[in-house]
């Protein structure tokens, strides 16, 4: 389930495609890295949890971390990795968001060489703003050397990233080392399934879907707002 609004959680609605999308990957892993992009609140931070718990249930070992809000998760039985990734979100120096950023790469390579794990996935949301835009595609390129030069041999890997920053995207792209996937605001119906979950008092739909353009996340601004 998915936070919308305080009181308010769902699940991740009308996204069959995206998660669709995950299920090729867990089966077949991502060849470069996979860099998702779109405007701010369409839902690129929602897929990515939810894809992180979907690569659990397929059995990877999956880091998960949100540089941006100091958030992370570990669906793995190795304890230490949950362990460091507490430790570096806990900092309360101006370093955390930079460290969460690559202890994520850091753990996913000792899952691998350490721990022996075949099958390992990496999720990082908003890492870009921690490292800088100089140091973005370095960020990239060590995703992609987690895929191409492992630590040692490996079943499967998924590398996923998410930014809402169009300058990111651009200084990604100037490379060959991702593979970039736009996401983008609601269609009609699946915005009325979200539209449908708040309760109480609300402006038409008509009227929200005009405010909104179908963004998930202004629908929830409008509610908490009255």
């Amino acid at each position: 389930m998915l936070r919308l609004v305080p009181g308010v959680e769902t699940e991740f609605v009308d996204r069959d495609r995206a998660l669709g999308q995950v299920v090729e990957w867990a089966e077949r892993s991502t060849r470069f890295p996979v860099v998702v992009f779109g405007p701010e609140g369409c839902g690129k931070s929602a897929f990515l949890r939810q894809a992180a718990e979907a690569l659990g249930e397929f059995g990877y070992d999956v880091v998960y971390v949100d540089a941006a809000h100091r958030d992370f998760a570990a669906y793995t039985y190795v304890a230490e990795v949950a362990r460091r990734l507490l430790d570096a979100a806990s900092d309360v120096s101006s370093l955390a968001q930079l460290k969460l950023a690559y202890l994520a790469v850091d753990l996913a390579k000792e899952l691998i060489g350490r721990w022996g794990k075949k099958k390992v996935a990496v999720l990082v949301d908003e890492v870009f703003q921690a490292v800088g835009l100089d140091k973005t595609g370095i960020y990239v390129k060590s995703l992609l050397n987690l895929i191409e030069y492992p630590p040692r041999s490996y079943e499967k890997i998924v590398a996923i990233a998410v930014t809402s920053e169009g300058v990111t995207r651009e200084e990604i792209g100037r490379h060959l080392w991702a593979e970039l996937r736009p996401m983008w605001n609601m269609p009609r119906e699946g915005f009325r399934q979200l539209y449908d979950k708040i309760p109480g008092p609300k402006p038409p739909f008509e009227e929200a879907w005009r405010w909104t353009g179908g963004n998930p996340r202004m629908l929830g601004r409008l509610y908490e707002n009255g």
